[in-house]
């Protein structure tokens, strides 16, 4: 392990490491200034309740992105790890059926006491380390492009993740996780055609297991509450005070900040206006407290990370390496898009955070740990480039 880190250190990737940086301590001070409200109105408690815990979130999540970074990624495609990740995977999403609470209107949600986790948080970097080490493995022994033995046996692992997120039911992380897995798959070297039947199987197995459920248990899942965010996408004005509450107040937040913002710590939306500001819609208060400016460094940021995990996945020539580069690089962009599709109104709402910023302990170590496998990645490329 010391000849590992000494051999790749020295192609640290210092521009993926502090746009990370300053993402995250720009989500710390944003969750600060948008939960002090809530936290002394809804919780009845100190000002700083959310920004401590975000604080012993982080002490956690950077030693997770630096083991990670310091890790060799070629363990994950070594069959005892893919069975580690599985079954870590699988054992919270079995679990928060059975022990598992509720949270925004899906039991998504396991409590350990000193701390709640998610496991669908888990499911999507789980996912992305087992798809990629599984079609590595099958790139390597020329068996890449056969259905039976290569592509279907993971896609069944992936379906049975998916219908697991389904039914808690949390559609907003199902349908990243769907995206992500389908993108590692797209990075794998995977020909048009097997991907082509691939993708109708996929199709043709989710509607055969996800069909009739909805038919016969539908009421599960379309809950008033969920066709009010239907309705909310498609007309929020028709009912400002009920289901187009969040939307329409996130469109006020928006469009109050103008180029500058309000100033930080002015918004006046996050005093009760914003159902969990420091959340789902925590870039509505960065919009109205720091104005455009505010939203130019966040997607920027976001943006920089998309595009450097999509380079690097592009111009490595290892296929574990260009799998966990694309997957990752999906998912941030990906679990972006939907946050900020939902708050102005492109797709409807579904409860996703917003990488890096948001609150959520689950959230930001998950993806510290990602990022970590992504710095860890890059300096493997940058290290084969020189050596060529």
């Amino acid at each position: 392990m010391k000849s590992y880190i000494k051999k790749y250190a020295k192609f640290f990737d210092y521009p993926l490491f502090f746009t990370y940086l300053a993402l995250i301590i720009f989500g710390l001070i944003m969750i600060y200034s948008s939960s002090m409200a809530w936290s002394v109105n809804y919780y009845g408690s100190e000002p700083d309740r959310f920004y401590i815990q975000q604080l012993i979130n982080l002490a956690i999540a950077f030693p997770v992105f630096a083991i990670a970074a310091v890790f060799p990624y070629k363990h994950f495609k070594k069959r005892w790890m893919m069975m580690i990740i599985l079954a870590v995977v699988f054992t919270g999403l079995v679990a928060v059926h059975f022990v598992g609470f509720a949270a925004g209107g899906a039991k998504s949600w396991i409590s350990l006491g000193f701390a709640n986790i998610q496991p669908s948080e888990v499911a999507k970097v789980g996912i992305i380390l087992y798809l990629s080490g599984v079609f590595s493995n099958k790139y390597h022994n020329g068996t890449i492009n056969k259905l039976n033995d290569a592509i279907i046996p993971p896609v069944i692992i992936l379906t049975l993740v998916l219908f697991s997120v389904f039914l808690e039911p949390d559609l907003g992380s199902m349908l990243i996780i769907g995206a992500v897995g389908l993108s590692v798959m797209s990075a794998s070297g995977v020909r048009l055609k097997p991907f082509i039947r691939l993708a109708g199987i996929f199709i043709a197995a989710a509607s055969i297991i996800i069909v009739p459920f909805m038919i016969f248990a539908g009421d599960m899942i379309f809950t008033e509450k969920r066709l009010g965010r239907l309705d909310a996408f498609f007309n929020p004005f028709s009912d400002e005070l009920g289901f187009g509450f969040q939307i329409v107040n996130g469109y006020l937040a928006i469009g109050s900040g103008g180029l500058s913002g309000l100033g930080l710590g002015q918004s006046i939306q996050k005093l009760g206006y914003l159902p969990e500001p420091h959340t789902d819609f925590i870039m509505s208060v960065i919009a109205e407290e720091l104005g455009v400016l505010g939203v130019v460094f966040v997607l920027g940021g976001l943006g920089f990370i998309v595009l450097r995990g999509l380079w690097i996945a592009m111009t490595t020539h290892d296929p574990l390496a260009r799998m966990l580069a694309a997957g990752i690089a999906s998912m941030i962009g990906i679990q972006s898009f939907v946050n900020l599709g939902g708050l102005t109104g492109i797709i409807p709402l579904t409860g996703v955070t917003l990488p890096f910023i948001s609150y959520g302990g689950t959230s930001v170590i998950l993806l510290s740990l990602a990022m970590g496998v992504l710095m860890n990645v890059s300096m493997f490329n940058k290290y084969e480039k020189t050596k060529k």
